[in-house]
């Protein structure tokens, strides 16, 4: 496929402009970043260093001033010479962002989040929703103390991802800072019928079989498939970054299952049905073995995990839902007593497996609450001591080695991990990614690839028939790539990889191309000095909210650049308005419906912001124009810089379709407007109609540079 450079783009979506603009853009694309110095962030066990991490408390307070002297640590009751030590903040020096309260937070129409830099400190969080192991009536729960904490708590350096034992288990791509996807997922959050548990914590007193739960036909008891989930999603978390943290939310992550087939004799179970747990003097599986491997895996992948159980404050004794009909009456007395201790084992029973693999990796378990204290979590991972020494040969048998660590001053706690199978990160990691391994990384990664300098602004399109595409304007830094003269003109190839996922980490569309770039001299000339513009489509065949990422490999020196965004695609079936992305540029020719440089999103103070958007469905049912207005504001760190007056939609529609329009606006950059990312908020709404009016909003970021 051969791709010419672009530096305008036709936003009728229709005619692709074959030849460079001579409109120039503001200011010069920037040079890619350059990684911070390595820092040995990350827990290592190599043959010449193992790397533990300690977080110490006291009074319920993280320390942070202690020094190498302060601590001790052994290694299967061996004293260690302590070789390296630091403190590491995952907080950015920075003042945490203040919610505005004019805001309402828990709308997931808000502004698109800033991108994260791998090599400034951050938290990353995985929300591990176990609904293999959750009742319809701990679901509910889960989702208001997700929102709230999304709404609240997140802050712009967090990457979090809400991931689904029960789900598609794309779990890289679903780290984010977006609060919009992360309301999404949020959404998606359901009971699901497969859980081992059913509508609520307690099966009902009486009630022989559940028939709304119990593993879908299979065996209750059997959470193999929640096993799977979390090995999955730890391998994933192994390839990003950094210490990382994973909030497994669960009614039943127990150490041991009992089948309820063969439990029997004259118990409570006989007349109250047996609940996931079993009886507690019935036939067991343990499950000690599949725990311990997924906490090394943990270990290994310097993932800390945290159990949250999620069943909270439960009541044990007998309620309105229970029925003793049917049962031999002088027992029933005897059951009424022993009933709340029953429950008792039971809740106690479920949480022990998650309790352990907490407290093997470092993490702890939140229990008994019903706002399961997710801020406690969160104030954990503001940092950790990272503790190493060096290891002797023996330490490489493949046998498990039990750490310890103690704090010297009194008064303190600490945690860390209970130890590591004796086999080192070289030989576990003998196999060498691939460049398609690499290639699929950097696409499912949260953080992009900056080999190449590459940047995308992605919206919605959609031809006469309604026909959607994903169109991408990619922005690539020229400098980053092999140029080779050949007949005159210079030559540069490259792999174009593009995948659209949909909001539960499924892969719904993926392309690739390549693309051959040749220029003459004075393009080339112009290329290096302002970077280049391809434009990327992708088909979708549903409406709903994707994320695009695409990926660019430069096919002599094999470097790689990556981007992500957020794109929402309208149901444009149901007859209401809808708009597209919003596509920023230096200029405009309304006449041609052109909009030059189109995506261009750096600007100096004291210019002219332009922007364009396409209006579908246009036309109300009686073929008239919609009488629309749209209002335009600027935000800097969430908080609202500018805010412009309504005004009318000049809608220029295409001839050959009156239902589609073009629409385009400028507003005045301030010449006192500082330096860095701001986002333009273009809220367009219909009046004049009856009912409650629902304005389309969008959302598009642009850099400020002097």
């Amino acid at each position: 496929m051969k791709i010419k450079v672009l530096l305008a783009q036709l936003l009728s979506f229709c005619v692709l402009l074959p030849a460079l603009a001579q409109t120039k853009p503001a200011t010069p694309a920037p040079s890619p970043q350059k990684p911070a110095e390595d820092q040995d962030e990350v827990i290592k066990i190599t043959t010449n260093l193992v790397q533990v991490d300690a977080v110490v408390t006291k009074d319920g307070k993280l320390v942070t001033n202690l020094t190498a002297n302060d601590f001790e640590i052994y290694e299967d009751g061996k004293q260690q010479t302590i070789t390296s030590f630091a403190w590491i903040s995952n907080v950015p020096n920075t003042t945490p962002v203040a919610r505005d309260k004019n805001q309402d937070n828990n709308q997931p129409d808000g502004p698109p989040a800033a991108r994260i830099n791998p090599n400034d400190p951050h938290r990353t969080l995985a929300f591990v929703v176990d609904d293999l192991g959750m009742s319809a009536e701990s679901m509910g729960q889960v989702r208001r103390q997700l929102r709230k904490f999304v709404a609240e708590q997140l802050q712009p350096n967090d990457l979090m991802a809400i991931i689904r034992t029960g789900g598609e288990l794309g779990a890289l791509q679903q780290f984010t800072n977006d609060r919009r996807l992360l309301y999404r997922a949020m959404d998606r959050l359901r009971w699901n019928p497969c859980s081992r548990i059913g509508l609520t914590v307690f099966r009902p007193l009486g009630q022989e079989i559940d028939p709304q739960g119990g593993g879908c036909g299979g065996s209750p008891n059997a959470y193999g498939g929640t096993g799977k989930a979390l090995r999955f999603i730890i391998d994933n978390m192994a390839e990003l970054p950094g210490r990382k943290s994973m909030i497994l939310m669960s009614d039943d992550i127990p150490r041991e299952t009992q089948d309820p087939n063969l439990t029997g004799g004259d118990s409570l179970s006989d007349m109250i049905g047996t609940n996931s747990i079993g009886d507690p003097f019935g036939n067991t599986r343990d499950w000690s073995g599949m725990l311990y491997k997924i906490a090394e895996k943990a270990i290994r992948a310097s993932v800390i995990i945290y159990s949250v159980d999620t069943q909270g404050l439960q009541y044990t004794g007998e309620t309105a839902a229970d029925s003793f009909q049917g049962s031999d009456f002088r027992k029933i007395p005897t059951a009424r007593t022993d009933l709340a201790g029953f429950r008792s084992r039971i809740l106690s029973a479920r949480r022990e497996g998650g309790e352990m693999i907490a407290r093997q990796t470092g993490g702890f378990q939140i229990r008994n609450s019903n706002s399961f204290r997710l801020d406690d979590i969160v104030d954990d991972q503001s940092g950790y001591y990272l503790i190493g020494y060096r290891p002797t040969d023996e330490t490489f048998n493949r046998k498990f080695h039990h750490i310890k660590a103690k704090v010297k001053r009194s008064g303190m706690s600490l945690r860390t991990r209970f130890g590591f199978l004796g086999i080192s990160e070289e030989e576990a990691k003998r196999k060498k990614h691939t460049l398609r391994d690499i290639t699929n990384l950097a696409l499912a990664s949260p953080f992009a690839a900056q080999d190449v300098n590459l940047d995308i602004a992605s919206i919605y399109a959609s031809d006469k028939n309604n026909a959607a595409v994903v169109r991408s304007f990619v922005y690539l830094d020229a400098k980053d790539l092999t140029f080779n003269l050949v007949d005159g003109r210079q030559q540069a190839s490259l792999d174009l990889h593009g995948v659209i996922f949909g909001d539960n980490g499924a892969i719904v569309q993926q392309l690739t191309h390549t693309a051959t770039i040749s220029l003459s001299q004075s393009d080339y000339a112009l290329a290096l000095n302002y970077g280049m513009q391809l434009t990327f489509d992708m088909p979708v065949k549903r409406p709903g909210a994707y994320q695009v990422r695409i990926a660019a490999r430069d096919r002599s020196s094999a470097r790689i650049g990556s981007a992500g965004q957020f794109v929402a695609v309208p149901n444009l079936n149901n007859k209401m308005f809808a708009t597209s992305g919003v596509v920023l540029g230096v200029g405009i020719d309304n006449a041609k419906h052109e909009l030059y440089n189109a995506g261009a999103r750096r600007f100096a103070p004291n210019s002219d912001l332009y922007f364009a958007f396409m209006v579908y469905n246009a036309t109300s049912g009686a073929g008239a124009s919609r009488n629309l207005v749209m209002q335009t504001k600027l935000f800097r760190d969430g908080k609202s810089v500018y805010s412009g007056p309504e005004e009318p939609v000049k809608l220029a529609t295409i001839p050959a379709d009156l239902s589609r329009g073009f629409a385009s606006g400028v507003v005045r950059l301030a010449p006192d407007l500082e330096p860095g990312n701001y986002y333009l908020q273009v809220m367009i709404k219909e009046i004049g109609v009856k009912g409650k009016v629902v304005p389309q909003v969008q959302w598009v970021d642009f850099e400020v540079q002097k």
